[in-house]
C-alpha cells in the first residue's frame, strides 16, 4: 500500500482538527509544568539527603558531648593528649628510639603508571615450591630442657 493512498483515505473533519489543535496546546502547556515538577523532586530529594547529613553530624555530636561528660574519658584524654599524670607517677616518652640507619627514609612518589616486570613469576613460584619440598628440616632445638634419658630395650 501506498503512503499517498493511505493519507488520501484519511478524512479529517472540524471536530478532529479541533481536537488535534486541543492535545497539542495541551502538550505545550504540560510539558514545561512536568519539567518543573521533575526539577523540583530532585532539589527536594537533595534536600532530604542534606537534611539525612545534618542529622548525622547532630547525632555524633551529642554522643561526642555524651563522653565527654564522663569523667574516665576526660582523663584518658588528659593522658594520651596532654600527658598528664596522677601524683606519683612517673611516665617515660621516647623519642626517636630507632638509630638513623632504621630510622624510615623518606620515599619517591608512587609511580601511577603500570610496568611490565622482567621476571616470569610462574618460574619463580615453581622454584619456590620445589625448593621448599626439597629442603631439610632442622630438628627443633630446646633450650634448657635436659634430652630425655634413652630407654634400655630388652635383648631378645
Amino acid at each position: 500500500m501506498d503512503v499517498r493512498e493511505w493519507l488520501g483515505g484519511i478524512r479529517l473533519s472540524g471536530f478532529m482538527v479541533i481536537m488535534l489543535g486541543l492535545v497539542v496546546l495541551a502538550a505545550f502547556v504540560l510539558v514545561p509544568t512536568i519539567g518543573t515538577y521533575v526539577d523540583q523532586r530532585q532539589q527536594i530529594a537533595a534536600i532530604e539527603a542534606a537534611v539525612q547529613v545534618s542529622r548525622d553530624e547532630v547525632a555524633e555530636l551529642e554522643s561526642q558531648r555524651d563522653r565527654w561528660s564522663d569523667p574516665a574519658y576526660i582523663t584518658t584524654q588528659a593522658r594520651e593528649r596532654l600527658y598528664y599524670v596522677k601524683p606519683g607517677e612517673v611516665v617515660y616518652l621516647v623519642d626517636d628510639d630507632l638509630p638513623p640507619e632504621l630510622a624510615p627514609q623518606e620515599r619517591e612518589p608512587v609511580s601511577e603508571d603500570v610496568e611490565q616486570t622482567r621476571t616470569d613469576w610462574m618460574a619463580q613460584l615453581v622454584r619456590s615450591v620445589t625448593e621448599a619440598g626439597l629442603a631439610r628440616t632442622v630438628a627443633p632445638v630446646t633450650v634448657g630442657v635436659p634430652d630425655p634419658e634413652p630407654t634400655a630395650t630388652p635383648a631378645p
